[in-house]
């Protein structure tokens, strides 16, 4: 038994059995599925979910008296109700459903960003962020004549929080972070930001892609005003995302989108606003969507979680040192397990990253290769891209000893 198959506590085994996509074979060898923080698989009870929507209840929400629309209309609410419950919402009407964290974001960089960002204001993020949580930020800043300023990475691929302080100043108006870094996997401790950020009077937006993900989330106690997710992240459909926002902001914002469904009242002269969240729902909207990621948040919510999470980090610190062992690897991120979340970055001297990933794949390891969506990340540390194995889960020790000698593989290959 090598040193990563003696690792984890967490009953992984029971957690596989729910996921159907886990159980094929690739290339002739069972699947090892690394590539998660782009998508995760999706457990029996999400696809249970939406197909009974489908096949029972699919009709269109809050607009028909009918049966099927009064099941679709209930189903709906209450996925949002669930979705509240899952991020500690103080109410249901605090979620608003988006495409994912991408429109999240997109939502309150014209919304909120439109009316209470100007010229000379600035708007704060960081070198790790995930270009969902970036470019927005820049597009708000060159509508409006703010300036972006970012909070710069250590060698380890953490926020150097030192410099935080000097860089809250009466003109931030706005701080956008994310949880977890896609990239680094670095966790960021946003309780001790969300403070600093509060005492220099800023919105506080946080990329929670990976964060839902991986995390027990509590927005409330996190102390963040924003809070933005995507379901295909937390085994749930694409598509489909969920954006927290305390009730008393979300009142003062105007709707980004108009049509039907966010509106009170429409004349030839004008039109006024339907109340909190339906203002921000503009449209049909991906009631099936809704469905899948309530479900899976109540699959996530009967999980143990920080079973999952010390199942998960074991296997990190397997990868990690499994790949420090090869000759000419490097690891990306936070030497520190602890501030590690998922994410295994890695380079070789010997082969480019798209030659890595396809090479994997020949041997049934499914990993990801590229620049990530972080350019700043890959600018900051001076390489074009990284291969990244990250974790879920229902990934076991015998999948990260996979994973290296796939990448002993590679060695030999290019070696």
């Amino acid at each position: 038994m090598s040193p990563a198959t003696a690792l984890s506590p967490f009953e992984v085994e029971s957690s596989r059995a729910h996921f159907p996509a886990l159980r094929q074979e690739v290339n002739g060898r069972s699947l090892v599925y690394l590539d998660n923080a782009a998508t995760t698989q999706k457990p029996e009870v999400v696809l249970d979910a939406i197909v009974h929507y489908y096949r029972n209840d699919n009709a269109n929400v809050h607009r028909g008296i009918h049966e099927l629309s009064r099941r679709a209309t209930d189903a709906f609410e209450a996925a949002r109700a669930t979705m509240a419950r899952f991020l500690g919402a103080a109410e249901p009407s605090e979620v608003i459903w988006t495409r994912g964290t991408t429109e999240g974001i997109n939502l309150i960089a014209s919304a909120w960003g439109n009316r209470n960002v100007g010229k000379g204001d600035e708007i704060l993020l960081s070198e790790m962020e995930h270009h969902s949580n970036l470019v927005p930020w820049q597009m708000l800043a060159a509508r409006t004549g703010a300036t972006v300023r970012y909070l710069e990475l250590d060698d380890q691929g953490e926020l150097r929080l030192d410099l935080l302080p000097e860089l809250l100043t009466e003109r931030t108006r706005v701080v956008a972070l994310n949880h977890i870094s896609n990239a680094l996997g670095t966790l960021n401790p946003i309780q001790e930001i969300a403070r600093q950020v509060k005492a220099a009077g800023a919105l506080f937006v946080v990329d929670g892609a990976q964060g839902a993900a991986h995390l027990p989330v509590d927005v409330q106690a996190l102390g963040c005003d924003v809070y933005a997710c995507s379901a295909h992240k937390m085994c749930g459909p694409t598509g489909i995302g969920a954006l927290w926002a305390r009730r008393s902001l979300l009142e003062e914002m105007d709707p980004w989108q108009g049509g039907g469904e966010m509106i009170s009242l429409v004349s030839k002269e004008g039109s006024s606003w339907a109340g909190v969240p339906h203002r921000f729902e503009a449209g049909t909207p991906n009631i099936a969507g809704a469905i899948g990621m309530a479900a899976a948040a109540e699959y996530l919510m009967g999980v143990d979680r920080e079973g999952a999470l010390r199942h998960e980090a074991a296997l990190v610190e397997a990868a990690v040192a499994g790949l420090q062992s090869i000759p000419g690897v490097k690891v990306f991120g936070p030497s520190d397990p602890a501030r590690r979340c998922s994410v295994v970055p890695f380079t070789m001297e010997c082969a480019h990253p798209h030659d890595i990933s396809t090479i994997l794949d020949a041997e049934g390891v499914a990993i990801r290769a590229g620049h990530h969506c972080a350019q700043l990340v890959m600018k900051r540390y001076g390489v074009p891209a990284t291969a990244r194995a990250s974790f879920y889960l229902y990934n076991t020790p015998e999948e990260v000893d996979r994973l290296i000698e796939a990448v002993h593989s590679v060695q030999a290959i290019f070696g």
